[in-house]
């Protein structure tokens, strides 16, 4: 610990430069990268308000929570502002299977100079707790009780984390940091969208420091990240297809608000549609293979409707009966 104590941030730069936002706000950053640090996506799109609130918890220690419907980029956004600060980040999905033995650390039999010996080998808490680590718990709100009490010792700006096996006791790294991504905020399943999480405890829930929200961009911005992801579509009437799927998408979104439709697009669908569409050659073809089929069957009628409104066509029965898994006539 007392090597890993003198690695510290050596500089500190200015959001106005690196992140194109209005504030005089300056944070901690390294020198270097190491093999920790996510690689830089050079057309990634910051949310300003978003930023701001990350940037808060890696200047001042902060725990940070983003909300928000899924396909909105939460976790991206953690790791594109670590990877222009050169700060370590280690994402964790808490998933059903994460246990509380893979957070702390558990024995496990190792051979030295020919000999089985029972060695303590450190989970990714305290081993991230002694770094200059940012860890990312991403879906916080799937994760399994006995898990997140783990998680509540450290949620604490200088919280220490007792190794109760191991009689020690591990003081955080000056430049520790935590983040997590949720979709509902410890509220549970309440739309029906997302089954699998929990109702957090409140306690647990008012320890963090800051809770941002990001959910949708407006339709321009969309657009923008869209052509960004997929530049072959980036001329006159590339954009202008683009501009009509992002309002399809949108208009999934107002019906699932409105309760006749069970799933939506997301930004990360509208990509995939493009994707899939540079594959295929067919606008409607990918919109089936990336959407449609996704859609319960007595929903696809009125799906099929939002897309005539969009692009002034109706969906041919064929792409409607391979949706539905009858092979076409």
């Amino acid at each position: 610990m007392s090597d890993l104590a003198q690695i510290r941030p050596t500089q500190r730069v200015s959001v106005r430069e690196l992140f194109g936002i209005d504030s005089d706000l300056t944070v901690p950053a390294f020198a270097e990268r190491d093999a920790h640090v996510p690689e830089i996506d050079p057309v990634y799109r910051f949310n300003p308000d978003v930023t701001l609130a990350i940037l808060a918890g890696f200047s001042r220690n902060r725990r940070v929570m983003l909300q928000g419907l899924h396909g909105t980029g939460k976790s991206t956004h953690v790791e594109q502002v670590a990877a222009r600060l050169n700060w370590p980040c280690v994402r964790v999905n808490l998933d059903g299977h994460i246990s509380r033995l893979d957070l702390v650390g558990k024995d496990a039999i190792v051979l030295k100079d020919g000999l089985q010996v029972t060695e303590f080998q450190e989970g990714i808490v305290p081993w991230a707790l002694q770094r200059p680590v940012a860890l990312l718990f991403d879906e916080y709100d799937a994760g399994r009780p006995d898990v997140m009490f783990v998680i509540q010792r450290i949620l604490e700006r200088d919280g220490k984390f007792t190794l109760l096996d191991q009689n020690r006791v591990i003081e955080p790294h000056p430049d520790f940091r935590l983040f997590a991504t949720a979709n509902t905020v410890g509220l549970g399943n309440l739309t029906g969208m997302y089954h699998g999480t929990q109702v957090l405890n409140h306690a647990q829930i008012d320890r963090w420091n800051i809770v941002a929200t990001l959910n949708y961009l407006p339709r321009e911005e969309e657009v923008a990240i869209v052509l960004a992801r997929v530049p072959s579509m980036n001329h006159e009437a590339g954009r202008k297809l683009v501009t009509a799927m992002v309002a399809m998408a949108e208009l999934t979104r107002k019906g699932h608000a409105a309760g006749d439709l069970s799933i939506l697009m997301s930004p990360r669908t509208v990509i995939t549609w493009a994707e899939n569409l540079e594959i295929f050659g067919d606008t409607a073809l990918a919109f089936r293979l990336s959407f449609l089929n996704k859609c319960d069957e007595v929903e696809r009628a009125l799906v099929a409707e939002y897309y005539q409104r969009c692009f002034d066509v109706e969906l041919a029965e064929s792409v409607m009966r391979g949706a539905a898994g009858t092979p076409p006539a």
